[in-house]
């Protein structure tokens, strides 16, 4: 039988680190880690990763190796996983995958699909419709196109839109349709487990999270990557709002409350996507016990 991966997904802050640790721990087996923004070694307060503590309980990959110089994609991080089963540096009945990135989970449990060159004409036209409509333009036209890809995409970000029209309109499928036609065959089954709290609940844990990063000394690791902050493995919540403060652009207060705000959108942004997804069975953190059961029947 082949290996199964349980995925432990959910909004930032809800608690996936802790629990994940205390499920490797009850299961002996390793962590996979598909928090993009802890990839990067530099980061060790803004992207609160795991704690040394934890590190040394439980073995972590893919938690700070690599620097924020480097070019990563979410197609190299499913090869680099991939890797891991193909190399049989794991070995294990049970792999837990924990993260809050869902473009990065859904590269493992599914893989990536082969995308068509671009048309030049086509993106051109595009361009040119984005700057007379802005946004919204590409907003619309996914949302009639693709109504799924659109509930799971971040709609702020101009690259993603724009390739995901480009997609529909070169192929005349939607990205369900492109990517089940690509996937790859895995080497493990998955389980789906997602993680959630009442909305105040979890909003004041953001906010306590984001307290105890500036406690910790968050501005001091923003202000020493201040020369750094044009990298995009930079171009994060957190870091952002501090490096406007930096540059004297707003108030150490001011930051921190965006920070928090920011940050509780991210939040926002993460369940719409997990939600998106029905094979997600989702728990309160605290439920320990439902969720070793259900892991232990498909074991």
């Amino acid at each position: 039988m082949k290996p199964l991966l349980v995925v432990v997904a959910g909004p930032t802050a809800v608690g996936k680190t802790a629990l994940s640790v205390q499920l490797a721990e009850n299961l002996h087996c390793p962590i996979i880690s598909a928090d993009s923004r802890q990839f990067y070694k530099e980061l060790k307060i803004g992207t609160a990763p795991p704690s040394e503590e934890e590190l040394s309980r439980v073995k972590h990959y893919f938690i700070g190796h690599l620097s924020i110089s480097d070019y990563y994609n979410v197609s190299q991080y499913e090869q680099n996983v991939q890797k891991l089963f193909s190399d049989n540096i794991i070995d294990s009945p049970v792999i837990i995958l924990t993260g809050g990135s869902g473009l990065y989970i859904n590269a493992v449990c599914h893989g990536i699909a082969e995308m068509p060159d671009m048309d030049p004409a086509l993106r051109k036209q595009l361009m040119l419709d984005t700057e007379k409509g802005g946004l919204d333009f590409l907003r619309c036209k996914l949302e009639k196109m693709d109504p799924v890809a659109f509930s799971k995409i971040d709609k702020n970000n101009k690259n993603r839109l724009l390739r995901a029209v480009e997609m529909n309109l070169m192929t005349g499928k939607n990205l369900a349709e492109i990517h089940s036609q690509s996937a790859s065959n895995r080497p493990f089954r998955v389980l789906k487990l997602a993680l959630n709290l009442p909305r105040d609940i979890l909003y004041s844990r953001i906010n306590q999270r984001v307290d105890h990063m500036m406690a910790a000394g968050f501005e001091e690791e923003a202000r020493c990557l201040l020369p750094f902050r044009h990298l995009n493995a930079l171009n994060t919540v957190g870091y952002k709002e501090l490096f406007h403060y930096l540059e004297g652009l707003d108030t150490l207060d001011g930051a921190i409350e965006k920070i928090k705000t920011s940050t509780r959108k991210y939040a926002k942004r993460q369940l719409t996507w997990f939600r998106a997804d029905d094979e997600y069975q989702w728990f309160e953190p605290s439920q320990m016990d439902e969720m070793m059961s259900l892991i232990s029947s498909q074991i």
